[in-house]
């Protein structure tokens, strides 16, 4: 049985890592150009595949079915090749979404929620926080269908804001999507990077005293339930904070 990554750029992964602590030893890597992706799906060897930036839209059409959260989020993020050949899609980030957020101690019920990025990660997130009882929802984003970074009347007053896009990731480190001294009334930022551990946004959020998350939590939750899909076996929620910790720890060590 064999399960890995796909995706354009891996370099800085450490799923392998991560996976390997909830289970599965032979866990790797691939590069693949988005018109090696079909190729890939129909004759690659693997068992089940996580799906990363930029392609959890790309497989959708590849899949015979699709879990509630995949259609919800409308990406998928998980994949499973049952024995006939075909593939089935899910989507644990939004689970690990929302496990991040409550281990942030952030709640959305009736809060205005501001996401930033409109690609898949961005509409999971927008499916969990509207589950969550959100009571406002706007998508910032450069895409003309989405709510402009300009039209900053519609979003200063969030009470949530949570990044979705790769701004502040390493090596740009120095780099946030927007200057959070404008908002009015904040009251919990989250930043789905993971490397750096403490993004320029969220070390802005930390001087004004705003609680705050980075992605790791979330990559490791979503790599547990990917784990139970993949294993077939439930995976006890508690190893969790034993493999966050090995996480941070190696993150740490490539600085």
């Amino acid at each position: 049985m064999k399960y890995g990554l796909i995706g354009k750029t891996l370099k800085h992964s450490i799923s392998p890592e991560i996976h390997r602590l909830f289970g599965t030893a032979d866990y790797f890597l691939k590069e693949l150009t988005v018109d090696e992706v079909a190729i890939y799906l129909d004759h690659g060897d693997f068992s089940g595949l996580n799906v990363t930036i930029p392609y959890k839209k790309t497989v959708i059409p590849f899949c015979t079915g699709l879990s509630q959260n995949a259609l919800r989020c409308n990406s998928v993020n998980t994949l499973i090749r049952g024995e006939d050949g075909t593939l089935f899609g899910d989507n644990t980030d939004y689970d690990g979404f929302l496990y991040m957020a409550h281990q942030a101690g952030i709640s959305f019920f009736g809060q205005k929620v501001v996401i930033l990025g409109s690609g898949g990660a961005g509409e999971t997130v927008a499916a969990a926080v509207k589950d969550a009882g959100a009571g406002e929802i706007v998508m910032v984003s450069r895409k003309a269908t989405a709510t402009r970074y300009t039209d900053t009347e519609k979003y200063l007053d969030a009470d949530i804001l949570v990044n979705c896009t790769p701004v502040g990731m390493y090596p740009h480190s120095g780099e946030a999507p927007l200057k959070l001294q404008a908002f009015s009334r904040l009251k919990g930022v989250l930043d789905l990077i993971y490397n750096p551990l403490k993004t320029r946004l969220l070390r802005d959020a930390a001087a004004l005293c705003i609680p705050h998350a980075n992605g790791l939590m979330m990559l490791v939750e979503q790599a547990r339930r990917s784990e139970e899909l993949f294993l077939r076996k439930k995976i006890p929620q508690e190893r969790n904070a034993a493999v966050y910790a090995k996480a941070e720890a190696l993150i740490r060590s490539k600085k």
